[in-house]
């Protein structure tokens, strides 16, 4: 059963929500819209008018308790307007970014939630790349709620050779803020994946800012334990797994989903014949989220292309 921090609160029933869904409505056009019409973008507002799905998601995050669902509202609206999130694709970041693979999904936990992987070892703290790399999370996150609207995450945190410098704390505030508040419900669990115990004190802080009610979302595992939320076919081999998939950059990972991207089904992986020697890392993984001086070494596939780029939400030819 996924959890979520609505889990808690009383069910309502559906004519109730009904009506906290339009109240809901009503008063944040009238609060929040009517004086501040640049404060968000309109597509939002009035993708809040029209997607129930959307409203309620915000309701039931917040226990059904309308006054701190439009609170919720305003802050996430306002963060989708300051980082342009409607408007993200992928030249709005840094080529370098998805080339290092940090940060992607792919694969599910044993309950079917999508894996959203971050490789901790690659984050180093940069404050000229921090509104970048703030992006290019919102970018992933923003792709699968388009691709699949109403599946939960399961966050992935890979803390394999990692240490302190690897720890940004403001950016793993964004990264709960990110759940706690822009995409409400999207949270089924954060698995710590090996975490050093030098970073116990960190994590301390970071329970402190999911609250009580998340804490049970954070699974703490070493590689003896995480096969009880993840199967081996979609954990790497260094984990104990046999999933020889490589994350390659051009293009982005699109065929890794539920949800078919054409009417023949999904499409087979790009790359997957090239797993087949075993290693479920490259050596390029040494490059670092914070450098951009530091190019990853440019991969090239089988047919001596360097890929494509794939535009947002674009649709491949079957």
């Amino acid at each position: 059963v996924t959890l979520n921090m609505a889990d808690a609160g009383t069910r309502e029933s559906d004519l109730e929500i009904a009506k906290k869904v339009e109240e809901t409505r009503q008063r944040f056009k009238t609060e929040h819209v009517q004086d501040s019409t640049d404060k968000y973008d309109a597509r939002d507002v009035e993708r809040l008018q029209k997607d129930d799905l959307l409203a309620e998601s915000y309701l039931t995050w917040r226990h059904y308790i309308v006054d701190d669902a439009l609170k919720m509202i305003d802050e996430s609206f306002q963060w989708r307007k300051e980082f342009q999130v409607n408007d993200l694709t992928e030249s709005s970041i840094p080529k370098w970014m998805f080339e290092t693979g940090a940060v992607y999904l792919h694969g599910y936990d044993k309950e079917g939630n999508k894996l959203f992987w971050f490789k901790v070892k690659l984050h180093v703290k940069d404050a000229k790349s921090v509104i970048d790399k703030k992006k290019y999370v919102a970018f992933w996150l923003e792709r699968y709620a388009k691709r699949e609207p109403g599946m939960p995450l399961t966050v992935v945190f890979d803390m394999s050779e990692s240490g302190l410098s690897n720890i940004d704390m403001d950016f793993v505030k964004y990264i709960i803020n990110c759940f706690k508040v822009y995409y409400p419900k999207f949270l089924s669990k954060m698995i710590m994946y090996e975490m050093p115990w030098i970073m116990n004190a960190a994590w301390k802080i970071v329970k402190t800012w999911l609250g009580p009610e998340a804490i049970n979302m954070l699974k703490f595992v070493s590689k003896n334990e995480v096969q009880e939320f993840i199967g081996a076919e979609y954990l790497p081999t260094y984990m104990g797994g046999t999933d020889t998939f490589k994350y390659i950059y051009p293009p982005l990972p699109d065929d890794d989903f539920q949800s078919p991207i054409c009417e023949n089904g999904p499409i087979a992986s790009e790359d997957e014949n090239e797993g087949k020697d075993g290693e479920s890392e490259t050596k390029s993984e040494t490059n670092s989220l914070a450098d951009p001086t530091q190019k990853p070494k440019k991969v090239v596939d089988s047919s001596g292309s360097s890929g494509r780029s794939v535009s947002f939400w674009s649709v491949k030819k079957c």
